[in-house]
């Protein structure tokens, strides 16, 4: 049987942090992004997960920074010639406006991967303004994307997929001067969240009507119970990209999600592990996704079908039976990648 193709999504925690103004790595003794982590532990973690993972590709979030004079897919490339991924080649889209770039990081031997951005008569390019009534007083206001997804045509074996790396994001309402003021910041952060989930939706539902086989992946940074709010708009950011609403020929499949809306405050699982400093406790949450078109979820069983996995050092067992590998998830960053094993 031939082998699947394998692929991935990691939020990877100040990525950038590890490289200098002209992309080069510091496997240094300082301090990298990451709470009390040196840079040197950090780039050895992250390659001994990700040879572990032997992904085709991986959408990295919170990649390297683009800018001026800095090039995520530089970065990329320079960190897997230095540590001798097979994953050698990597593509970005539209710049954010933060250090925290979408990129994929592929092996150009199993696949092609290009930045084709599209748009559609309801949705504009992702690097576009939009305009949408978020809080429902009918005149629509502007949304821009801080992190403009990254569309991807990826031809593999002949077949092509289409591929969009989401970083989704609801601002904390820094700056608030009372509780009242917070929750009315808070609001309007998870309304203009939403409001890019809906934008995307509709990307998805083009791509959908073309018959294309797609695959939306990376952090969507919410989902089904996840905070108070989502009571105020009656779903979640990741349900409106499922959309749940919609006839099964048009939603989208992870199984982890299934089961998040299936149980909400109970039985889940989890893709991040954040420290609470008042709690003095870890907490952890469901935010990383592989979300599938109808057509690569079939057949829901036997051996053709999809396998998701999280690579949870203390969830998942084969991770958390190797001493190494569970020490590397939890010091390459707070989220855990999720990996896709698709038979084309």
């Amino acid at each position: 049987m031939a082998r699947p193709l394998r692929l991935a999504t990691w939020n990877v925690e100040w990525f950038t942090h590890l490289f200098d103004d002209q992309d080069r790595l510091r496997p240094d003794r300082e301090w990298s992004g990451r709470h009390q982590v040196t840079r040197i532990d950090q780039i050895t973690a992250l390659a001994t997960v990700l040879r572990a993972m032997d992904a085709d590709a991986v959408m990295v979030i919170e990649a390297p920074d683009t800018g001026s004079r800095r090039s995520s897919v530089r970065a990329l490339e320079s960190f897997a010639r230095e540590t001798g991924l097979r994953t050698h080649r990597a593509v970005t889209g539209f710049p954010s406006e933060t250090e925290q770039e979408i990129s994929l990081l592929y092996d150009p031997d199993r696949l092609r991967a290009r930045h084709d951005p599209r748009e559609a008569p309801d949705a504009p390019r992702f690097d576009a303004l939009w305009r949408f009534d978020v809080d429902g007083d009918a005149l629509p206001e502007p949304i821009r994307f801080s992190k403009p997804p990254l569309e991807l045509a990826v031809t593999v074996q002949g077949r092509l997929l289409r591929l969009i790396g989401v970083h989704l994001k609801s601002k904390s309402p820094h700056g608030a001067r009372s509780p009242e003021e917070a929750i009315r910041i808070g609001i309007d952060n998870r309304r203009k969240q939403l409001a890019e989930a809906v934008w995307l939706r509709r990307r998805i539902e083009a791509h959908l009507a073309a018959g294309d086989s797609l695959i939306v992946l990376g952090d969507v940074n919410d989902g089904p119970g996840l905070d108070e709010y989502e009571k105020l708009f009656g779903h979640s950011g990741l349900e409106v990209l499922m959309g749940v609403d919609a006839p099964p020929e048009v939603r989208l499949c992870d199984p982890h999600a299934r089961l998040a809306r299936a149980s909400r405050h109970g039985l889940t699982a989890s893709t991040a592990r954040f420290w609470n400093p008042a709690a003095e406790r870890y907490f952890e949450a469901l935010l990383d996704y592989i979300l599938v078109s109808p057509d690569l979820a079939q057949p829901p069983a036997g051996p053709q079908a999809p396998v998701w996995r999280i690579w949870h050092p203390l969830n998942d067992p084969a991770c958390a039976g190797d001493p190494d590998l569970g020490r590397a998830l939890l010091t390459a960053s707070d989220h855990f990648p999720v990996t896709l094993d698709l038979r084309l």
